[in-house]
């Protein structure tokens, strides 16, 4: 519905007296005439009730209904949409003329000079001076404000009519009385604006009562129009009553009116509807899309920080697997998940800007810096879970070689031990004869020189011990337990070889005899034999290389020992030779003998035992050392292989990275072709991705091969990775600047030229090319485009400026204000970076030279929905806009609390102005 109440202003109303005059000059017998009174009576009460009804309440006779003055004055608030004083609510006559002369007094204050017409005949029910009031009314509200080129109200109501039914045959509008008797007027009007509700071609002149029911009817139906005359009082009247048609087409030229001005209205609301629309969705995208990547990064976190040790090679390996598996398979998807968080990020901010809307503000730590700050720790974690993995897979194969070594040296000096300490115990001295005593002694002697020879074994176990227990080895009870045993029973043996030393020592004054061939084999054999199992040690010990220099050393160290084996066998020789002559001085001079050494334990056979075994193991020995040496060698190609790769990688990356910067600066053509080029160098960059496998597949071999080291290139996977990130980050953030750059020119309506000129400044002021103008080039730039600040607003000169004018500009001072350019700088700055970059560059122009819808805007169109109320309903809202929009609206209206508010009153004001932020208020 639209307003048609407004009072005229103060300067016109000496013409509206005027004409009121000229119009309440009625024939006052005429209005006597049954027929005209019934009509007017008619037209009068449903023109009342059509407003009345607004308030809740209706009139049934006209002339006692506004008796009392209530209604009256209900009347002309509602029409006005002002507040007349407070009415007296007494029953008495004083009462009911004092609430008619307020209502008489306010429709005086608008300019009407009411004529005869006094509160004492209305209160008394005078119907002549009550359908005077009334008609006075209509004049004043209804059709004063009508006028069509500066005629009158009643001349340009004509008017209006005679131009809609101009093209409809049989129709002839001269007047508002005889030319409506056919009922064809009312349907022409109605058809002219709403053909959808009248079939005109079928209705017949010679059939008024048809033709004026069906108006009648379509109008009450459709238009919101009340039924006020029946076709019978004007067809059967010779000539109805002007006043009586005057305010029936009124009503027409009201809502057909009103109609075009709600249909733009409508169409405002909803384009700007669908704008907030769209960008709300986008923000609960982002929103979305950052809460689900946060959300993976802190439970990802977590996982990388963990460092639960494990007890094995194999577990560790297992958690590498898991994080080649992270690296490969779930973090590529999430790399995407946040170059398109970026890309969305901006684009709702472009969008944002080029409909006068405020900056998107994402929730309290979902900004792009925020999920920048997450990914960057996440990197973080992610490089120290790696090298945690890899310290902790060489501290395991450490821990397992020791451990090893460890119970292979326990279970050799644990074989030795064994026995000894009864040996050393035993008295058998005291019942021995001299050369036995002596014996015994010589055997003693030899067994302290194998003890001292055991000692640097004890030692060696128990550095082992200390090894794996500073390398917190899992099972360093038992080993502790161990080795504990054996330092104790190391310490026994010692006390009681000093001991058994002493006792022997006591008996030898007594006794003489000694066998010095016995006691010179017993001390040449027990370090041979020593040496002997040391060397069987040394051949099958583990050994652990990474590189082919440390193998090549090993080699040597055999090659070395290999050297002394031809002495060795000297010494053995010898040692049987010995041996040898023993029996020899026996079987000269007679002696039996018992068969054994008496000083030493090692037999002939025990020798020659321990050094064919010892000979077996050399070529053992020689294989195992060349294998590893192949190994190694195959690890080195692994090494040569990954760096040939790694190197042509980096410096494609490198080479691309160089490139793409410069097509940023130096792209022609419009933006679509450059956004098609730039689509079709992703293309290329993309198609480059079966090189990167390959080198994650090198990788992967390397890190099978437990390699930690590549002397061949200084490049490591995780920072290829990285530069291939930045890469694809750095093309598609350039497509988004050009993709942003066209929705800033559909939106503002930029030429393609003048975007060219915008660029061309920009790079000429860019002479560093990064994308970025200090303030002073910037200052330049702006200057060179022929912006006048200090006439607050862009003037262009038409042409395109040369590099030698802008220079020109700037030498001879041509500068813009301090407090304009500041304020610009705050625009186009507003961090304080000292930076800006070119979409801002381009936000700024495009913001200078264009217009926007703006909340004032709105305000007025829904005004003009609610008929100039300061609220609007759920019907009206439902009756004007598509249905989407008016429940998107419903739902976020708040309701109405002005001092006029009624039941379901909706406020939109707030609304409109919350679309657009606080800065349009």
């Amino acid at each position: 519905m639209v307003d048609y109440h407004a009072a005229n202003n103060q300067s016109s109303a000496g013409g509206v007296q005027t004409y009121m005059e000229q119009e309440n000059d009625w024939d006052r017998d005429l209005l006597l005439d049954p027929a005209w009174e019934k009509q007017q009576r008619k037209t009068f009460t449903a023109w009342c009730n059509s407003h009345l009804r607004k308030a809740g309440t209706q009139i049934e006779n006209i002339e006692e209904d506004f008796r009392d003055g209530l209604k009256l004055m209900l009347l002309l608030e509602v029409i006005s949409g002002e507040r007349l004083p407070k009415p007296e609510r007494g029953k008495m006559r004083v009462h009911k003329i004092n609430n008619v002369n307020k209502a008489l007094d306010f429709i005086a204050s608008k300019g009407v000079k009411l004529v005869s017409i006094g509160a004492e005949e209305i209160v008394d029910g005078n119907a002549k001076m009550t359908l005077g009031m009334i008609w006075t009314i209509i004049l004043r509200f209804a059709i004063q404000d009508i006028s069509v080129e500066e005629t009158s109200a009643k001349e340009g109501l004509l008017l209006w009519c005679q131009r809609k039914t101009a093209p409809y045959k049989n129709v002839n509008v001269q007047n508002f009385h005889i030319s409506w008797k056919d009922g064809l007027a009312f349907n022409a009007l109605i058809h002219r604006h709403r053909p959808d509700l009248i079939d005109y071609d079928s209705l017949r002149k010679d059939d008024p009562v048809t033709n004026l029911n069906n108006a009648f009817e379509v109008a009450e139906k459709h238009l919101d129009i009340p039924k006020m005359l029946d076709a019978e009082d004007i067809v059967n009247t010779a000539r109805p009553d002007e006043k009586a048609i005057m305010t029936y087409v009124s009503s027409f030229y009201h809502a057909f009116s009103g109609a075009q001005k709600a249909e733009t209205a409508a169409n405002r609301i909803c384009k700007v509807l669908a704008v907030n629309q769209e960008n709300e969705q986008m923000m609960e995208d982002y929103e979305k899309l950052a809460s689900d990547l946060l959300e993976w990064i802190r439970r990802t976190i977590p996982w990388l920080e963990n460092r639960t040790q494990e007890k094995t090679v194999n577990d560790m390996q297992a958690k590498q697997e898991d994080f080649r598996d992270y690296r490969c398979v779930h973090k590529p998807p999430k790399v995407q998940e946040k170059c398109q968080l970026e890309i969305s990020f901006n684009t709702l901010q472009t969008k944002l800007r080029l409909s006068n809307r405020p900056a998107f503000m994402p929730s309290e730590g979902r900004l792009v810096s925020d999920i920048n700050g997450a990914w960057h720790t996440l990197e973080g974690a992610e490089k120290g879970y790696e090298e945690w993995i890899l310290s902790e897979i060489r501290r395991l194969e450490r821990l397992e070689h020791l451990a090893e070594k460890f119970h292979q040296k326990a279970a050799i000096h644990e074989s030795w031990t064994d026995g000894k300490e009864a040996m050393l115990t035993q008295k058998d001295y005291e019942t021995s004869t001299l050369s036995e005593v002596k014996a015994l002694l010589r055997k003693h002697e030899a067994f302290e020189s194998d003890l001292a020879a055991h000692q640097d074994r004890v030692e060696q176990i128990a550095a082992i011990a200390q090894e794996l227990n500073e390398l917190d080895y899992y099972d360093s009870a038992s080993v502790n337990a161990r080795c504990q045993k054996i330092c104790d029973q190391w310490d026994v043996l010692g006390a009681l070889t000093q001991s058994r030393k002493e006792s022997l020592e006591r008996t030898e004054k007594q006794l003489e005899s000694i066998d010095e061939l016995y006691l010179e084999y017993a001390k040449r054999a027990a370090p041979f034999n020593n040496w002997m199992e040391g060397a069987m040690e040394d051949l099958q010990d583990m050994f652990i290389v990474h590189n082919i220099e440390e193998i090549q050393g090993l080699i040597t160290a055999h090659e070395q020992f290999k050297s002394t084996l031809t002495e060795a066998n000297k010494e053995r020789e010898a040692i049987q030779s010995i041996q040898a002559e023993v029996q020899k001085i026996a079987q000269s001079n007679g002696i039996k003998l018992s068969g054994a050494n008496p000083y030493t334990t090692i037999t002939p056979e025990s020798i020659d035992s321990k050094w064919e075994k010892a000979m077996a193991m050399v070529p053992l020995r020689d294989n195992a050392l060349q294998d590893e040496l192949n190994k190694q060698n195959s690890n080195d190609t692994l090494r040569a292989t990954f760096a040939t790769q790694a190197n042509t990688v980096g410096a494609y990356i490198q080479e691309k990275m160089e490139e793409i910067g410069r097509i940023s600066i130096e792209m022609n053509g419009t933006l679509e072709d450059q956004l098609t080029n730039l689509k079709e160098y992703q293309k290329s960059i993309m198609s480059y991705m079966p090189e990167i496998n390959k080198l994650e597949g090198y990788h992967q071999l390397i890190q099978e091969a437990l390699i930690f080291d590549n002397q061949y290139t200084s490049y490591t996977m995780e920072h290829l990775r990285v530069g291939w990130e930045q890469l694809l980050t750095t093309i598609a953030r350039t497509i988004n600047e050009v993709e942003n750059q066209i929705l800033t020119r559909d939106a503002k309506g930029i030429s393609q030229e003048q975007l060219y000129e915008y660029r061309a400044s920009f790079n000429h002021f860019d002479k560093d090319h990064s994308g970025a103008l200090m303030a002073e080039e910037f200052k330049a730039c702006l200057i060179s485009l022929g912006y006048d600040v200090e006439n607050d607003k862009q003037k262009r000169s038409g042409q395109m400026v040369s590099d030698d004018f802008r220079a020109l500009l700037i030498s001879t001072g041509n500068s813009l204000g301090d407090g304009e350019f500041a304020r610009i700088m705050g625009i186009v700055d507003p961090n304080g970076t000292g930076a800006v970059t070119f979409q801002a560059f381009i936000d700024f122009m495009s913001t200078e030279t264009t217009d926007t819808d703006t909340a004032d805007q709105v305000i007025a169109s829904f005004k003009i929905l609610a008929a100039d109320k300061n609220y609007i309903t759920a019907e009206e809202l439902r009756r004007e806009l598509p249905p989407d929009q008016a429940e998107y609206c419903i739902a976020r209206m708040a309701p109405y609390t002005g001092p006029d508010a009624v039941p379901g009153a909706l406020d939109y004001m707030s609304f409109s102005t919350a679309l657009y932020g606080e800065s349009d208020l």
